[in-house]
């Protein structure tokens, strides 16, 4: 005798339970469950949307074949590293400007002062300098040099840059000519703590003294005696106030 397949259990397992919450659907997938369907119901219009794109991205023939002729005789590079630069061709390059060399200016300048082509008599060397204006009284200039003129005044320029020390001696001889001073000291230095140990600043004073408005108030400068600063130091010796030796 057949048994009889029992559907109560199944029948009941496919019934809603009305207790049970509801899953909202994916938002996701209508989206494609719509471009599902439009692709079974219309796949002809789904072909000419897709036709425009690949028009777009393909090459066109002409083009390619003007391509192809222009790089006809162009060989593949063989290199596979490094950078290729192009060498500039000299004769094409703009001369670059030279830059202003100072140390030549400063050298050609006092090749003038010693050798008279200036407006003062300059005699320079390592350890010694003096210098006069032409026509200076050679007897002022002895008593300059034993030292008889009493110092008044004095300015120290160590520590000090090459732009900072030309303006600090600039002012202080005007200063001191505007004061009525005589004879004053300027303090350069040796250069022992200078690079090489070049006194720079001494190469630069005689120059300092003999350009600018300076000039026109100095009557004789020179080494000091060695208990005034020796070849670290000069004497400068002034005009008056109102003129003459």
């Amino acid at each position: 005798m057949a048994r009889k397949k029992k559907k109560g259990k199944k029948n009941a397992q496919r019934k809603k339970d009305p207790h049970a919450k509801e899953v909202p659907f994916n938002p996701a997938l209508r989206g494609l469950k719509r471009f599902k369907k439009s692709a079974v119901d219309q796949p002809g219009k789904l072909e000419e949307e897709r036709r425009p794109a690949e028009k777009e991205r393909r090459p066109d023939s002409e083009d390619d074949r003007v391509f192809l002729e222009a790089m006809s005789n162009v060989s593949p590079l063989t290199i596979k590293r490094g950078r290729i630069t192009k060498v500039p061709d000299k004769d094409t390059l703009r001369p670059a400007h030279a830059p202003k060399n100072e140390e030549l200016e400063v050298m050609a300048h006092l090749s003038d002062l010693i050798s008279g082509a200036a407006e003062m008599d300059i005699t320079f060397s390592d350890e010694y300098m003096e210098g006069c204006v032409k026509g200076f009284d050679p007897r002022l200039m002895a008593k300059l040099r034993n030292g008889l003129f009493p110092i008044e005044d004095f300015v120290d320029l160590h520590r000090l840059t090459q732009e900072a020390a030309e303006t600090c001696v600039r002012d202080f001889l005007l200063k001191s000519h505007g004061r009525g001073l005589r004879c004053v000291l300027v303090v350069h230095g040796k250069g022992l703590n200078s690079e090489n140990h070049i006194p720079v600043l001494k190469q630069r004073v005689p120059l300092w003294l003999s350009r600018g408005p300076v000039r026109k108030i100095i009557l004789a400068f020179l080494t000091a005696r060695p208990y005034d600063g020796g070849t670290g130091a000069i004497y400068v010796l002034l005009k008056r106030a109102k003129g003459g030796f």
